[in-house]
């Protein structure tokens, strides 16, 4: 079989399985970190949520540094850090220290969303003002913390001077597509819950690209949902997980990861359905025959310079199994 020539990656919200609770969460996403690193995936990338008591991944940076020293070279970072929650002084000190512990390992995506509620937002905000509007200034900010001394201002980073930590813009809209061409940096889209604005986001950001001491070509990154499987069945039936977190998504419930189930119009609405699939519309689901050809689509489509994969599977045995065939797809296996 011939190989798609595309690096693949992961990207893990850490959420609870039905049945558990969070110290077991936190132990299954160090579990599938190191059973994607001996996969050979490139990356591994946590996200960041709050007062979601279904996720674990309020405290991203801990998240990372615990997948770090549990795993060997992988590299880890976040999905992203949401910069309006934090002071850019303290997240380049907490990287730059990671940095330090864990020379070239660590990436640092930036998002400009809260990663929450509006009145938890509030809570975690380290100003009234809205921070949202200042992140093209935080992230220069983030960027210049990184840079080697002679660069700094009065205020540095320490440590984090000289780490040059790789940023990477996160997006779910045009709005982050513009800044990330602007900046000359690596640009992330989320696909895998806001799919309605990729192709118009992926095409702001390579016309207008500006290369940069970071980055000489557009790089892009696309987040997928991905469901595989032995047989298409197999996989349209664990995909019902999946559906199950986006309908308590377009609910506002917080229902923990849940098992498939054999019919779904059972539990949704014909208008939750399609809410609910909108969101997840771009998957690679199937056998690897089915995401094969579903990738080479895609590829033909959009030639993205990496997939990130998101599996929202139940059974953790058949989560890597989806990530083990996606890996042997693009290896041409």
């Amino acid at each position: 079989m011939s190989k798609i020539q595309i690096p693949i990656s992961v990207l893990n919200l850490a959420p609870i399985r039905n049945g558990q609770g969070p110290k077991e969460a936190i132990d299954a996403m160090v579990d599938l970190a190191q059973a994607t690193e001996k996969m050979g995936y490139t990356r591994y990338w946590i996200a960041e949520h709050h007062n979601t008591s279904t996720l674990v991944s309020s405290a991203t940076s801990i998240l990372i540094k615990h997948t770090l020293e549990n795993t060997e070279h992988i590299r880890v970072g976040s999905g992203g850090i949401m910069l309006p929650n934090h002071s850019p002084l303290v997240v380049a000190e907490q990287f730059g220290t990671m940095a330090t512990l864990y020379p070239n390992r660590l990436d640092l995506g930036l998002g400009r969303a809260p990663g929450t509620d509006m009145l938890t937002a509030n809570a975690l905000r380290r100003s009234q003002k809205d921070s949202v509007y200042t992140f093209p200034e935080d992230v220069k900010s983030l960027l210049k913390y990184f840079e080697q001394e002679e660069l700094q201002g009065y205020i540095k980073a320490y440590p984090g001077v000289g780490t040059n930590i790789p940023i990477y813009i996160l997006g779910s809209s045009t709005d982050s597509a513009v800044l990330a061409a602007k900046l000359g940096l690596p640009y992330v889209f989320a696909s895998h819950f806001a799919p309605r604005h990729m192709e118009e986001a992926i095409s702001i950001y390579r016309n207008r690209f500006q290369p940069s001491k970071y980055l000489e070509a557009p790089y892009m990154v696309v987040c997928l949902n991905v469901i595989a499987a032995e047989s298409d069945e197999e996989a349209k039936f664990e995909s019902t997980t999946m559906q199950q977190f986006f309908l308590n998504v377009v609910r506002g419930s917080q229902v923990p990861l849940s098992p498939p189930v054999e019919n779904m119009d059972s539990l949704w609405s014909p208008s939750e359905k399609e809410m609910a699939t909108s969101m997840s519309s771009m998957i690679l689901l199937g056998d690897k025959q089915s995401i094969r050809e579903q990738l080479t689509d895609f590829q033909e489509k959009y030639n993205v310079d990496e997939i990130m994969a998101v599996s929202y599977i139940y059974d953790p045995a058949k989560q890597k199994r989806s990530y083990e065939i996606l890996k042997e797809v693009v290896d041409g296996d």
